[in-house]
Parts: C-alpha cells; sequence; structure tokens
C-alpha cells in the first residue's frame, strides 16, 4: 500500500472557531505535531500552518489550511503539488457528522456528504484520498447542522472525540507505513 506523505486537518482559522466541532481536524493536527515534536508555522504561499516530522527516513508533513473550510482545496493542492505528493499519498482529516462522539473510522475517498472542507478539497484532486472521519453527532435537524457545528462539542461529547482521536493517534503510525488495512481493523474494532 501507498505510504502517506501528507496529513491534512480541516478547520476555520481564528480563535472562535478553536475549540467548535468543526475543528477537529485541527485538534488531530496538533496532537500529531506533539507526538511527532514538528512544530507548525505559517507559510503564505501554502495558505496555511504546515509542520514537518521524519517517520521511517520519509519527510512527513502537517497542513492546517488558513483558508476557511470552503476554500481548503487551495492549501491541499498548493502543497502536494510542490511536493509531487500523490491523492494516494493524502490523508484528510476532518469532523464528520454521521458518527456519534468516539468514532473515528478511516477510509478511502467517499462522497463529500455536506461537508465543505471536503468538497473544496475535491475539487482540486479529482482522485481518491484517504479520510480519517472523526465523530461529532448530528443535531438531528438539517437546519441547525451549521450552528452546531461552529459551537463548542458539550464536556461529555468532548471527552468521547478526545477519546477516539486518542484511539486514531495510535495507528498513524501503520498508516504511515502503509498498513491501512491494519490500521482500519485496529481502528474500527472498539
Amino acid at each position: 500500500m501507498t505510504k502517506i506523505k501528507l496529513i491534512v486537518g480541516l478547520g476555520n482559522p481564528g480563535s472562535q472557531y478553536t475549540t467548535t466541532r468543526h475543528n477537529v481536524g485541527f485538534w488531530f493536527i496538533d496532537m500529531l505535531a506533539n507526538k511527532f515534536k514538528a512544530s507548525l508555522r505559517m507559510e503564505g504561499k501554502f495558505f496555511a500552518e504546515v509542520g514537518k516530522f521524519r517517520f521511517e527516513d520519509n519527510d512527513i508533513w502537517l497542513l492546517k489550511p488558513q483558508t476557511f473550510m470552503n476554500l481548503s482545496g487551495k492549501s491541499v493542492l498548493a502543497l502536494a503539488s510542490f511536493y509531487k505528493i500523490l491523492p494516494s499519498e493524502i490523508l484528510v482529516v476532518h469532523d464528520e457528522l454521521d458518527f456519534a462522539p468516539g468514532i473515528a473510522k478511516l477510509k478511502l475517498g467517499g462522497g463529500a456528504g455536506g461537508h465543505n472542507g471536503l468538497k473544496s478539497t475535491q475539487s482540486v484532486i479529482d482522485q481518491d484520498f484517504w479520510r480519517l472521519r472523526i465523530g461529532i453527532g448530528h443535531p438531528g435537524d438539517k437546519n441547525k447542522v451549521v450552528d452546531f457545528v461552529l459551537k463548542k462539542p458539550l464536556k461529555e461529547e468532548e471527552i468521547e472525540i478526545l477519546n477516539a482521536m486518542d484511539r486514531a493517534l495510535k495507528i498513524i503510525p501503520s498508516i504511515l507505513s502503509g498498513e491501512q488495512n491494519a490500521a482500519m481493523k485496529q481502528l474500527h474494532t472498539v
């Protein structure tokens, strides 16, 4: 299997969004940066906060687009093109309304399901990329989704989301080694 070279966390820039459900992709990138001792810094040419670490003699890039969710693809395309990273070597981490807090799943490809960050990324990368979907739950009414994702999760939801991220963090070495099937089996067996 293909080894992942770029991990993108989807979110919105700005302190008012930091703790919101829609920013769990950013939370995960921060956890990875901490785990692998990578520092993130703003890179204007990539429209993002960018970090890098070494794993099994490969450079692994971390990306937090600062373009706002709807334009995330601009940032992903800029870095992937510059470093000649293939779509199959990209992992996008994002919030997932269809999963309850505490659920995290890995998959290749799939539809955007109304997620504007995914829509933007898919519009510039027309082939399948890997996705790590972090469950945030659903408000129960599609008219309440925008308000829901832009709010901080309840404390018990946040604990479940962080637990799911901890489990996902444990499978990152397998993903980076190109062992996605083993990573999926481990993550999806709770």
